[in-house]
């Protein structure tokens, strides 16, 4: 067998150019753009064209960052050239190059630097090589013409807010005072927030272990997250000491505070009504020995289930089947406690995953509230007398959140609201900020409404 000489061996190997990214990253816009979820998009992209895991964490964090000003892009383009542009391919090309091209962008590269590779991209195409001139030409002139037009904020609240027109009005009628600075959380990069698990290390003993490889965190305020670290940087999961072992998992500050609220206590039975992919679930059984079922209707979220809680050294029953339906799977035994965390618009949670915001439709929100209260009127029948319900959403939008729960209580005598905290809207610190200072500051946006059903 032939052997690499050392020399060989110690090449290091080429860095990879900017036009790679530049191309991928345009493959998931255009993808975001054609109706699918960044989350399918990128594993099938990556797939095809064979990426890397460097790759593909490059074209995932570029992905972002043009989808958070995807708004102002589009405005740009429609300046720039009124005319449709096809392929799609091309115009997310274009879209995603003067995202690059901005002040203020996330990631920062020179300007001339930008258009060279975003032509070499075209080059090396084929189904783009044609347009390689049309897209030199195009860019030279935005930077060289810059004041010929308008700003595109001045066009449009898609423009100004990088939201659809209608999700900026839904705020607008939702938050008079706070709708601009829900909008602002969401085109900021989110704290890396952790969840220790008590059974394996302690919240102290962990910040010490995080500190040993460099890496600082804060504890929340807030007694109720008493299992909760914002990590001052956010890193890949494979650099948290034990995270392979179950020392820890990554949740947001706000999905955080629904085991807490939901009071079990050991031998209860528990059911996780929409289980996928186990954040809540773990949480629950970190917190005491329960008996719990973890329900989700669909199979291959559920696995996800199952891999979290064999990750950290838990154990729950799992089903796979539709909580809306319970004649199908129910055993006829109350439950102590219910946790439905709904499916929703997802609204609360753009900052974490940007393509939300435009793969939802305005009509949509109706559909999802309807099969909101649909499961609840399912599960209520389920639960014991004196048991309590948690209804959860990771939505702003009140037809989600406050309406669904006070049209569950006019629906049902026997259910009684119990303290939790409502709506919480999303914060996040400007750079610089300690992300703990305040209490709860670093969170997503999160509906929790707590019901008892009176004896």
């Amino acid at each position: 067998m032939n052997q690499p000489s050392p020399a060989a061996s110690s090449v290091p190997s080429a860095p990879r150019p900017l036009w790679r990214d530049v191309l991928a990253c345009a493959q998931l816009v255009c993808a975001v753009q054609d109706g699918t979820s960044l989350s399918a998009a990128l594993p099938q992209a990556a797939a095809r064209g064979r990426w890397d895991a460097a790759q593909r964490g490059a074209a995932q964090a570029l992905s972002f960052a043009v989808l958070r000003r995807l708004g102002t892009a589009r405005a740009l383009l429609g300046q720039l050239h009124p005319k449709a542009i096809h392929p799609p391919l091309l115009r997310d090309l274009l879209h995603t190059a003067l995202v690059l091209l901005q002040p203020d962008a996330e990631v920062h590269y020179a300007v001339y630097t930008v258009v060279d590779q975003t032509v070499q991209a075209c080059k090396r195409t084929p189904a783009l090589r044609h347009a390689a001139g049309f897209v030199n030409a195009l860019l030279r002139r935005y930077l060289t013409r810059p004041r010929e037009h308008p700003a595109p904020a001045a066009q449009s609240l898609q423009a100004r807010w990088n939201h659809p027109d209608w999700w900026v009005q839904a705020l607008q009628r939702a938050y008079p005072q706070q709708w601009q600075s829900i909008l602002d959380v969401a085109q900021r990069r989110p704290t890396m927030t952790l969840r220790v698990n008590p059974r394996r290390v302690s919240r102290t003993a962990y910040v010490q272990a995080l500190a040993a490889v460099g890496l600082r965190a804060c504890v929340p305020a807030d007694p109720a997250l008493d299992q909760a670290l914002l990590l001052e940087q956010a890193v890949a999961v494979e650099r948290l000491p034990g995270f392979a072992q179950g020392w820890v998992s990554v949740q947001d500050a706000a999905a955080q505070y629904a085991a807490p609220l939901l009071d079990v206590h050991a031998g209860r039975r528990v059911l996780d009504a929409c289980a996928a992919p186990g954040g809540k679930t773990a949480h629950l059984l970190e917190r005491c020995d329960c008996d719990l079922l973890a329900l989700d209707k669909d199979a291959a979220r559920l696995q996800k289930v199952q891999e979290t809680l064999q990750r950290l050294g838990l154990h729950a029953r799992t089903l796979a089947a539709d909580a809306a339906h319970p004649a199908a799977w129910w055993d006829g035994t109350p439950f102590d406690r219910i946790l439905l965390d709904a499916p929703c618009s997802a609204s609360g949670i753009v900052r974490r995953h940007p393509d939300i915001r435009w793969l939802r439709r305005a009509d949509d929100i109706a559909a999802l509230a309807a099969t909101q209260a649909a499961l609840l009127d399912a599960l209520w029948p389920l639960l014991r007398r004196g048991g309590k319900l948690l209804y959860v959403t990771c939505s702003v939008f009140p037809q989600e959140g406050d309406e669904q729960a006070r049209a569950f209580l006019r629906r049902h005598a026997d259910a009684i609201a119990s303290p939790a905290p409502g709506q919480l809207l999303p914060q996040q610190p400007h750079a610089g900020e300690n992300p703990a200072a305040a209490a709860p500051v670093a969170q997503d946006g999160f509906f929790y409404a707590l019901f008892t059903k009176s004896s």
